[in-house]
């Protein structure tokens, strides 16, 4: 489903981002972290907005995987 809803997305920026998944959150370096699975799981993607609107999956895992990594590095 998210995979669906981001080939079709035409986001503009954050807020964009934001009013489509309220859970969302936003770090350094355009990465947004998205819950999944009642947070079981965390998708980290960095977000390149503007005319060539593209998103690299950067980490997918459990939240205690995640934890043990720095998202806005990876």
């Amino acid at each position: 489903m998210l995979r669906t809803l981001v080939e079709h997305a035409t986001w503009a920026g954050p807020a964009e981002v934001k009013a489509r998944f309220g859970t969302a959150d936003f770090i350094a370096g355009n990465r947004v972290v998205f819950n999944i699975k009642g947070n079981s799981y965390r998708l980290v993607a960095q977000v390149k907005y503007g005319p060539l609107f593209l998103v690299y999956i950067r980490f997918v895992g459990t939240h205690a995987e995640y934890d043990r990594i720095d998202a806005s590095t990876i």
